[in-house]
């Protein structure tokens, strides 16, 4: 059953905390005169309270958060049991209130009829007699569906001649519903409520498009205590601390909330949670590659008394904001977007630019294509936008942009994206440029433009998220971009053997100027030279990284030609540093000749420029006509994947709650020398955290049983982390079981 609004309102007042373990018992004056009385038998007196928290948690679906308050969702009702003795319960003297922060509401206690769809409500329930044993009062409570979210006291107001006795009764904390129809975060599909609300594990897409990885990452918002810090962030924004009673109000609507937890996510404008780096140095904090789960960031954060944790980058600020808001009961999801574009002049224009022997620079203050960035999207209706807007809403709490002044993002309607709707609230055009910008790319010589070639299809290649219900990539692309600018390529997917494409580079003296739109400088003269770049397969940790240059002669004469090949190491978010590695040569190629050169890049070059979990390898190639001094270019930015953890799990299939179970983690070490460093291995809901340092020799293989007593139900994931002290790199493995109820 559920609510469909609610009016709490009231004067503000100072809590009162009359009623406690001791039944201790307080008077205010409720602008009456005070007389003193003698307590008799003929006064009604509460003796003890049940607020029935776990009957009432497993109703409202909250029975596995963790808070120090009884959890329910609005729009639902709640029932409690009052013991009490004196005189009978009389529904003219008595009311309960529910007082929040400096608000309050006093709902008087009927003892029939229906909840109001618009207010608070409190029904007298009918309860059988149980001989020689007083009978308890059972009270139903429903919350509008409407009503804000927060942390509630709850109070029983009790008349007494001319003075009125309040008895505290306990603490609440109301959540969003999204199983409840009326409810603005109202998800119609159970299977995506199981995802998106409950699902405590998820994995975040990495690397590049062509090259993939999973990261697995547990949100932990089930983990003791958890639900309480959601709540503090929320009344530690700068909101909340400069006008509690307005913040409150807003405190229905979950685009408001949701704008809320953006900007408290980073630290950059409030007491938020993390602070983020992307400097690669990292001390006196956490390097951001080596987090695995939102717990530990948000347990750090509350008990060094909110001080920022550091350090963060996209996809930690993206998860911990998913834990955050499916704790809040707001259906999220975490979203890649692919060769995400930032545009730093608002132009809608990504500027790069390359030496003449195809070397990226990096020009301070530039634009930028990150390989991948990561946000979350939430569910909720957007009244404020009009028809057609409701549903998956854009939001980043990476401190990128200003959002009306604070370091926020979002909600910006996916709909309203993808129709090009940049006069609509929040950061639709931010958010738009990240996906669908042109790309500029110049050859430059002594400052000067040698050279410019437009991509429109170069951003945005591709936007996924997990598949509801598996670790599979769901494709989402096509919400984000509108039909007639889905560009993607199907080598943009393939593992290995990727052909990437070529571009014919227009000639130009000094400074080029305006480029048209239509993108006329990129076109390819005829029978000139092709070039594009093939891996042969998917770059490993280890591995040499082995590719084809291949070139097409489209004329019919012989040409002369310079090759020049290049490899950079750069960070997912940055230009890349000074080349690594480079090959060049002259070659001749007759007439409609395709040539083919097979290069290698062996792992002590690539290492030596620790090329990281999340760095990526630039590789660039420019292809010169000597005769005509026409270039041709390819260029495509990759990761290369480290070897991964293998976890077996004895019986996977009949993994019971509170039943022994057992689990082994297992690497081989692959590398020519010895590897020492930390295994982590975690899994929410399963175990506790184990951390075991390891040296292990060339060619060893590691096997580490983890016992495992499931606590919750539902689909787990367990999951470890090898991080490698002597070399930069980070294995990682993970494993999905299901936990079944006891058989009865």
């Amino acid at each position: 059953m559920c609510m469909r609004s609610g009016n709490f309102s009231g004067k503000g007042g100072r809590r009162r905390t009359s009623y406690k373990k001791h039944n201790k018992e307080a008077s205010e004056s409720n602008n009456k005169p005070q007389h003193s009385c003698i307590m008799n038998a003929t006064q009604f007196k509460v003796q003890k309270v049940d607020l029935q928290q776990v009957r009432n948690q497993i109703q409202h679906r909250t029975d596995d958060l963790s808070s120090k308050t009884l959890v329910l969702r609005r729009g639902q009702p709640f029932t409690i049991l009052i013991n009490s003795d004196g005189r009978p319960f009389d529904p003219q003297r008595e009311k309960l209130v529910f007082v929040l922060g400096p608000l309050n509401v006093d709902v008087p206690l009927s003892v029939s009829g229906q909840p109001s769809p618009n207010q608070w409500s409190a029904i007298q329930e009918k309860s059988l007699p149980i001989p020689y044993t007083p009978c308890p009062l059972a009270v139903s409570l429903s919350s509008p569906v409407s009503a804000y979210v927060g942390v509630y006291e709850l109070q029983l107001r009790v008349e007494t001649g001319q003075s009125a006795k309040t008895y505290f009764l306990g603490h609440f904390t109301l959540l969003c519903n999204p199983w409840c129809e009326d409810d603005s975060v109202f998800l119609p599909s159970e299977d995506l409520r199981n995802e998106y609300v409950c699902s405590d594990y998820g994995v975040l897409y990495k690397g590049s498009p062509c090259n993939m990885f999973l990261r697995p990452w547990s949100f932990n918002q089930y983990d003791k205590g958890m639900l309480d810090i959601c709540m503090q962030l929320l009344q530690l924004s700068p909101q909340s601390q400069a006008d509690m009673k307005k913040d409150l109000l807003n405190r229905s609507s979950p685009v408001y909330i949701s704008r809320v937890v953006s900007a408290m996510v980073n630290c950059q404008d409030d007491k938020g949670v993390l602070q983020g780096n992307w400097t690669q140095n990292y001390s006196g904090g956490v390097n951001p590659s080596t987090w695995s789960g939102s717990g530990d960031i948000l347990r750090m954060w509350s008990e060094t008394q909110f001080s920022p944790v550091k350090y963060g980058q996209c996809w930690v600020f993206a998860a911990v904001m998913c834990t955050v808001m499916r704790a809040l009961g707001i259906p999220t999801r975490v979203v890649t977007n692919f060769h995400s574009g930032h545009d730093s002049n608002d132009n809608m224009v990504i500027e790069e630019y390359y030496s003449e022997m195809g070397e990226k620079l990096s020009i301070a203050g530039q634009d930028s294509i990150w390989n991948f960035h990561v946000w979350v999207e939430s569910w909720m209706k957007r009244p404020d936008l009009g028809q057609g807007y409701d549903g998956w809403q854009a939001l980043d709490s990476t401190p990128q942009k200003k959002s009306r002044g604070i370091f926020r993002c979002g909600p910006a309607s996916v709909k309203a994206i993808s129709e090009k709707k940049v006069d609509m609230p929040f950061d639709v055009p931010f958010i738009y440029a990240e996906m669908n910008a042109d790309v500029h790319k110049i050859i430059i010589r002594n400052g000067n433009r040698l050279s410019c070639a437009v991509e429109k299809d170069r951003v945005g290649v591709l936007i996924c998220t997990k598949h509801p219900g598996s670790k599979k990539m769901q494709d989402i692309t096509a919400e984000y971009k509108p039909k007639e600018d889905d560009f993607r390529c199907v080598h943009f997917r393939a593992p290995f053997k990727v052909k990437l494409r070529s571009i014919e580079l227009s000639d130009a003296d000094g400074d080029l100027g305006k480029v048209d739109a239509e993108g006329d400088l990129g076109k390819v003269v005829p029978e000139g030279i092709a070039v594009s770049l093939q891996l042969l397969k998917a770059p490993i940790v280890g591995e040499n990284i082995s590719f084809n240059v291949i070139i097409i002669n489209e004329g019919d004469v012989s040409k002369k030609l310079r090759k020049h090949v290049n490899a950079q190491s750069k960070e997912y978010n940055c230009n890349p540093t000074e080349a690594f590695w480079k090959a060049d040569n002259d070659l001749v190629i007759g007439p409609y000749e395709t040539m083919t050169v097979k290069h290698e890049i062996s792992f002590k070059e690539y290492m030596l420029k620790e090329v990281m979990e999340d760095h990526q390898v630039n590789l660039a190639v420019v292809i010169e006509d000597v005769e005509s001094q026409k270039r041709v270019m390819a260029s495509e930015e990759f990761h290369i994947k480290s070897p991964a953890l293998k976890i077996h799990v004895q019986n996977k299939r009949s993994v019971i709650i509170n039943e022994q179970q057992l689990a082994m983690v297992t690497f081989t070490n692959t590398f020519d020398v010895a590897v020492s460093g930390e295994l982590t291995i975690e899994g929410s809901g399963l175990f506790e955290k184990v951390q075991i340092s390891l040296t292990i020799q060339p060619g060893e293989t590691i096997w580490r049983p983890i016992s495992i007593i499931p606590r919750m139900t539902g689909d787990k994931m367990l999951h470890g982390s090898l991080v490698l002290t002597n070399l930069p790199i980070i294995l990682r493995g993970f494993k999905t079981v299901s936990v079944q109820a006891a058989k009865r």
